[in-house]
């Protein structure tokens, strides 16, 4: 199994006409494919356009609510919060987010928490958005239930990612992390790759510690017991309480204050029930922006440039990566494996799109050539 590259405007044309086939108007598909492809620049595989399939299937299914008019139930000046009915994460995500924006411009601060939705992709690109404008950007969602909690057997929180953006000079700060050791994507890429997970990332149902990727992700599935460890492990020794606690920051902002759906009953009886948080905050409320931007940048090449760990050649701060990620994709494609290849081929004939369109002679491996295409 291996990666083939392609140029972003390839699968960006091939993701625009899917979405569209998928229903949504030219419009969204655009936020949803670049909340994607943001993804697959940032070097996020599990998050990028690997998620297309899952994606149809829940709108097939009737998770994912095409036609979805995102409602305002609650707001005031500087919060609101939103009923996405069944919506798009991604399409409702930016929606909030853009309240969020206006809110802060005004007046400082805007805070907007959703419920009722779905898989909006990667947090980061929410905050990313305040930032561009200027902005520190936060961003939370809740998920299906795989965390299990310290000194638990079952998992209860979802891997609840944490986002939060500032401007600063020369790279924006961007920090985007699960609250769990890593994201249920890490291990459906596993799976994908038939390879053993790391130890210290996944519990089986007895909540033993387990490299088996299918049996975690069944279980997880059936909810029999398991799930992936919190950030810092499955005992207080290393912090597991944190990454718990983190997984619960995250509750507060997306599920409870919204109203909605906590963790546990994410993507039961035919609903994602998804709840999203997203925050934007002025800097000129505080002072000088630029000047707060000048601060907060001396304070980044400072880190940068203080003294390496033996054999270490660099410290990067957040955000670093990603802009690094973006320019070498940019210049030499976005990398893709055979296994997703496969699913987009099956989703293209679907679709009744033309697969060679896109990606001209090449042709996946076909099935039984240690590939598991899930559609």
């Amino acid at each position: 199994m291996g990666y083939q590259y392609w140029k972003y405007e390839t699968l960006h044309a091939l993701c625009m006409e899917a979405f569209q086939k998928f229903g949504f108007t030219e419009g969204e598909a655009n936020i949803i494919q670049d909340v994607l492809l943001t993804s697959d620049l940032f070097g996020i595989e599990s998050h990028g356009m690997q998620r297309m399939v899952r994606y149809h299937k829940c709108i097939e299914n009737g998770m994912i609510h095409v036609d979805a008019k995102p409602e305002v139930v609650f707001e005031t000046p500087v919060s609101a919060v939103i009923d996405a009915h069944d919506g798009m994460g991604q399409v409702v995500g930016h929606a909030a987010m853009k309240l969020a924006i206006e809110k802060a411009k005004a007046n400082g601060v805007g805070i907007v928490s959703v419920r009722n939705s779905n898989h909006y992709g990667i947090a980061g690109y929410y905050a990313k958005m305040a930032v561009d404008e200027g902005l520190m950007g936060f961003s939370c969602t809740n998920s299906e239930a795989i965390m299990v909690p310290t000194n638990g057997r079952l998992a209860m929180l979802g891997s609840n990612p944490i986002a939060m953006g500032m401007p600063a000079e020369p790279y924006n700060f961007l920090f985007d992390a699960s609250t769990t050791v890593v994201t249920r994507g890490k291990l459906e890429i596993y799976n994908k790759l038939e390879k053993p997970l790391p130890q210290g990332w996944a519990l089986d149902k007895d909540g033993h510690p387990s490299s088996n990727a299918p049996d975690v992700l069944l279980n997880i599935n059936a909810k029999n017991g398991g799930g992936i460890m919190p950030l810092g492990g499955s005992s207080e020794v290393l912090g597991s309480h944190k990454g718990y606690g983190y997984g619960m920051m995250c509750e507060i902002f997306a599920s409870i204050l919204s109203m909605g759906a906590t963790s546990n009953y994410c993507m039961q009886n035919g609903k994602g029930n998804i709840c999203h948080g997203f925050m934007a905050i002025n800097p000129a409320f505080f002072g000088d922006p630029d000047a707060i931007r000048a601060h907060f940048s001396k304070y980044l090449q400072e880190l940068r440039e203080a003294p390496k760990a033996e054999g270490q050649a660099r410290i990067y701060t957040h955000g670093e990566k990603e802009v690094e990620a973006i320019a070498d994709r940019r210049a030499n494609g976005i990398p893709v494996n055979d296994n997703t290849m496969v699913e987009v081929l099956e989703l293209c004939e679907y679709l009744n799109m033309d697969f060679s369109k896109y990606f001209g002679d090449y042709l996946p491996p076909k099935k039984g050539e240690n590939v598991k295409a899930s559609y």
